[in-house]
């Protein structure tokens, strides 16, 4: 039975790595939080299984039309709640008055819009999409402000720079005395491989992280280092920090989470093993905290922590990321459209994993910054970078052939 205090948590990508992690937690927890929504695209079983085992208010089909058979099936399942149909219910959700908590863990500019949504109608949400920032990150963090929404990261990184800043005014926090933040970085599986082998590497060598259990879009995006750099932008607009007092570091063993240098020299640092249930954990207890069922860190153990700068040779996407940034306006949403494109067609094996960065490098070229207003400007400008990338993605395809 739920409880009358618990919170209602809406998971926006409930079948993901993020989202299992998440409806972990709340499970733990029924006391603190109940499950008020699940989303997902087109993944219909696990959906059906979720409702099954958290009986949620809400399920979303947001890639998936409506047909009786769909709802037979959810209700042969069990499903007492309302079933609802296409991207638009992924923003009712995200307002409704139960969901107190919302988890943004779509993947990819898809999240975008439910994301805005979530924030402009005051809640607190707990930010997995870091997509949302490098597309929109005046335009989130605005209707952040003006309707009193609680954004609470989840990327490790960005967890563990909150974890680390003290805390300013309304809860934000402070930069006044920080010299610089620096987000930790596998390097992912090709972090020591021949750099002449990185031409022939596969989608499964790509998703094979040495560290963390994640989706396979993101998993290409660790090998590329362009995660980093969309964690650079994303760091950017939410401690509103400059594109010059972010560096990155590469730290192998994934156990030093990101670290804040402040002007009198001291440096502060999160550590915990590589399990996302400790971010997430934060964020829905904030600012208390509770048990993650992740294992405690055995610092005897580890041997050795180490750390080296990153190549950018080797990892040219990083340096695309800050490019981006420096240009601004629409700059960085063409960066992750083109990126999204290129992983897509390196996953379905169109595209060679080192072409990743040369499609992104084109369509920065091609493409001038202009000065975004609205999301429709946003999503104009998504579109024309994928279409760009797509005729890119082409002509490294016919190279290769």
């Amino acid at each position: 039975m739920k409880s009358k205090t618990a919170l209602g948590v809406a998971v926006l990508g409930a079948t993901g790595s993020i989202g299992a992690s998440t409806l972990d937690l709340v499970a733990r927890h029924p006391d603190l939080y109940s499950v008020v929504a699940v989303t997902a695209h087109r993944s219909v079983d696990r959906l059906i299984e979720l409702c099954r085992r958290h009986r949620p208010t809400f399920a979303v089909l947001s890639g998936v039309a409506e047909t009786a058979g769909l709802r037979k099936r959810f209700a042969d399942a069990g499903f007492r709640g309302e079933l609802l149909f296409g991207a638009a219910a992924l923003e009712d959700v995200a307002r409704h008055a139960e969901a107190e908590i919302v988890m943004a863990a779509i993947v990819g500019a898809a999240g975008l819009s439910s994301t805005l949504a979530a924030a402009s109608a005051g809640k607190r949400v707990l930010l997995a999409n870091k997509e949302a920032l490098v597309m929109a990150g005046p335009l989130l963090m605005q209707a952040v402000r003006r309707a009193h929404a609680v954004l609470l990261p989840i990327d490790s990184e960005h967890n563990a720079v909150f974890q680390c800043l003290p805390q300013g005014e309304a809860g934000r926090p402070s930069l006044r005395a920080v010299r610089r933040v620096l987000l930790t970085a596998s390097g992912g599986p090709f972090r020591t491989l021949p750099a002449e082998r990185l031409a022939q590497v596969t989608p499964e060598e790509a998703c094979a992280h040495p560290n963390w259990v994640m989706g396979r879009k993101i998993s290409v995006d660790s090998a590329t280092m362009m995660n980093k750099g969309l964690e650079v932008i994303e760091a950017r607009w939410l401690f509103d920090i400059p594109p010059e007092r972010i560096e990155v570091v590469i730290h192998p063993q994934s156990i030093v989470h990101s670290l804040v240098e402040y002007i009198d020299g001291s440096v502060i640092a999160q550590l915990s093993n590589p399990d996302m249930r400790v971010p997430i954990a934060h964020a829905l207890a904030y600012p208390e905290r509770i048990e993650s069922g992740a294992h405690p860190l055995d610092l005897s153990a580890l041997g050795q922590l180490s750390f080296e700068p990153p190549d950018t040779q080797r990892f040219p996407c990083l340096q695309l990321a800050y490019q981006a940034l420096h240009a601004g306006g629409t700059t960085p949403a063409h960066l992750n459209a083109a990126n999204e494109m290129a992983v897509d067609a390196f996953l379905a094996g169109r595209l060679r994993f080192t072409s990743i960065a040369d499609v992104i490098a084109d369509v920065l070229e091609r493409l001038p910054a202009q000065d975004p207003t609205s999301l429709d400007d946003l999503l104009e400008a998504d579109a024309a970078a994928r279409r760009t990338a797509a005729a890119s993605i082409e002509h490294y395809q016919a190279r290769a052939a």
